[in-house]
């Protein structure tokens, strides 16, 4: 049963947890996600470009740069949050077709009730396991592939494999692109481990990430962005985009991203591997 905290907030139980939705007080139509007390999504109902966590903006830079016509995409998304990439997507490249897999119902319900999504839009939320639905998936349907799939504060092991990746490159367009958000810290082990797993299976990856998380200073989103040719990636405009954030970010690619993985090992089924848990108090609980 629900609970209201706050003349707005609300607090409920969803299938893996509990969620909380909290305004935010300095702007009516703004709402924060948590899961358990982590951070999950922020959605801005009155202006859905309005992006306040800086992963979702490198999320939303691969998604700008996709084509360069700023067309409709297709665009599978595994986990959902409270739809704040789905609402981008839908904003700035109208008519996309968009199919989201969310393994929580109870969370779809209490986003859906809470935040409505846009009206009019091809998008479609389903709960459903992520891995399952993406191994059903037609081949070549998709311009863009998002993962942002978090068991708590944690990537589970098995949508991060070479196997999972071979699957999203089954599924992707000639000329499609996949991007990934995940979390690591100090010695960035699990992102370098992450950045082979894409490479033994796509032509070209590129990193994108504080400069502070790549020295190994601080625990943060790492984003990988993968594409099954050589050379088509667009790193120059990621790393222009990154630069220019309110939150600068470094993007690595080529020799400095060799270096970066400096013989690391990509990660298999038979041995899935958790992204690491966050150090105590990160999220100030």
């Amino acid at each position: 049963m629900s609970r209201r905290r706050g003349p707005a907030g609300v607090v409920e139980p969803v299938d893996l947890g509990t969620a909380e939705l909290e305004p935010d007080t300095d702007n009516p139509g703004g709402w924060t996600l948590l899961i358990d007390g982590t951070p999950q999504s922020y959605v801005d109902l009155t202006d859905p470009t309005a992006l306040h966590f800086e992963y979702v903006r490198r999320l939303a830079s691969v998604v700008d740069t996709a084509t360069p016509d700023r067309g409709p995409l297709r665009v599978l998304h595994l986990g959902g949050g409270a739809l704040t990439l789905p609402r981008y997507v839908e904003a700035t490249r109208k008519g996309s077709v968009q199919r989201v897999v969310e393994a929580d119902a109870g969370l779809i319900a209490l986003v859906r009730r809470q935040l409505p999504l846009p009206r009019n839009a091809d998008l479609r939320v389903r709960a459903a396991d992520g891995r399952a639905a993406l191994e059903a998936s037609a081949p070549d349907r998709f311009d863009l592939v998002v993962t942002d799939v978090f068991d708590g504060a944690r990537v589970p092991g098995r949508f991060a494999t070479v196997e999972f990746a071979g699957q999203v490159a089954r599924v992707l367009r000639d000329r499609g692109r996949y991007v990934v958000n995940l979390a690591d810290g100090p010695p960035l082990g699990y992102a370098r481990r992450q950045v082979a797993t894409l490479r033994a299976v796509f032509g070209e990856v590129c990193l994108m990430a504080e400069p502070a998380v790549l020295r190994g200073r601080r625990f943060g989103n790492v984003v990988l962005v993968a594409a099954a040719r050589p050379g088509t990636l667009p790193v120059a405009a990621l790393a222009t985009a990154a630069a220019r954030d309110s939150c600068p970010a470094r993007t690595v690619s080529g020799e400095d991203l060799d270096r970066f993985v400096a013989g690391a090992r990509p990660v298999s089924d038979a041995e899935p591997l958790d992204s690491p848990i966050p150090p105590p108090g990160l999220f100030g609980r």
